[in-house]
């Protein structure tokens, strides 16, 4: 009997460690769960595509040479982006944007309420300014360097035709030589505050010689010492060494009347006549706003791409001329395309 009662013990222990066994191991399915988790980790984050296409511009020949860098830079960033960029004039711009033949047209002056009225919508990117340019060879140089030339003046050249020679210029009544007086002939921004700078409403109002182009209108002032012309900052002077182009020479505007070119009024190197702009020194017109314009409310890829010019895209701004935006106006450009 004591060997029964111990085998039945025996068998009862090891019973009980069987199932001890089995509990312990009951839970197998957590693999199935943690399968199910990594699944729902790699829906959650899906892989972004890479920005293609290709971004139409046209447009104002002050903001050509920026949007060209803006355009290299970008097709760096996205190499599956590409860009057709045109010069042509801000009326050039306008229309083909009007007309859906471009993305985005460069409007270096202000939007008019016919035009959006159209369906334009724009926004501000950067800061530029026109200045009056003569031949470094004129006559009167030393004059015009010492005394400056007041906006009455300016709007007697450009505007009223009543002043034509370089003597009224600097009151000397002797001197005969001729204005040679050289405007736009090209729909241009520049044209457009040169001549609300002068007194006048828009670009039809400038008298002079039209010359095709701000490229052409430069020329034609180097080539000819009797010559007064207006070009864009970023195209009168030398971005890599800050000088002005050889063979012109800006004449000081007298912005404060005082019959003498004052040091703050007088710029011979880039960093002078930007520090005017961005402070405010130079006035407006014809400092002004450079725009980008669309036929409706930019989308997709144009709108990445404007995003992209209004944040990363101002760093290289002040190294091709152009004056960035403030921190408040570049929060108001970005309001304004969200």
């Amino acid at each position: 009997m004591r060997k029964l009662s111990l085998t039945l013990a025996s068998l009862l222990v090891a019973a009980s460690l069987l199932l001890a066994g089995c509990g312990a191991s009951t839970p197998e399915p957590a693999p199935a769960a943690t399968e199910a988790a990594a699944g729902q980790a790699t829906e959650a984050a899906p892989t972004e595509e890479p920005l293609s296409g290709t971004i139409s511009i046209s447009g104002a020949f002050a903001l050509y040479p920026m949007m060209t860098v803006w355009a290299d830079e970008f097709s760096t960033l996205h190499p599956d982006v590409q860009f057709d960029v045109q010069g042509g004039g801000a009326g050039k711009g306008m229309t083909d944007t009007i007309a859906g033949a471009v993305d985005i047209g460069m409007i270096s002056r202000s939007i008019k309420e016919e035009e959006t009225a159209q369906g334009i919508f724009w926004v501000s990117v950067t800061k530029d300014a026109v200045f009056p340019i003569i031949s470094s060879e004129n006559p009167v140089a030393a004059q015009i360097l010492e005394k400056g030339i007041s906006q009455e003046t300016f709007a007697g050249i450009y505007i009223t035709g009543e002043i034509t020679t370089w003597g009224q210029v600097i009151g000397d009544d002797t001197i005969t030589d001729e204005i040679h007086v050289f405007t736009r002939s090209d729909s241009s921004g520049a044209a457009e505050q040169w001549a609300k700078f002068g007194g006048g409403k828009a670009q039809e109002d400038l008298k002079g010689v039209g010359v095709n182009g701000e490229p052409a209108i430069l020329d034609t002032v180097i080539k000819d010492p009797l010559a007064i012309g207006y070009g864009n900052l970023n195209s009168i002077f030398d971005l890599s060494g800050g000088s002005l182009v050889p063979g012109i020479i800006i004449p000081p505007i007298d912005i404060n009347a005082n019959g003498q070119a004052d040091a703050d009024e007088t710029y011979t190197v880039k960093e002078d006549a930007f520090g005017a702009v961005a402070n405010g020194t130079y006035p407006s017109p014809p400092a002004r706003f450079e725009n980008l314009a669309t036929l409706g409310k930019p989308e997709g890829l144009t709108l990445t791409f404007i995003e992209w010019i209004l944040t990363d895209g101002q760093q290289y701004l002040e190294p091709a001329g152009f004056v960035p935006l403030t921190p408040d106006q570049q929060a108001e450009s970005l309001a304004k395309i969200k």
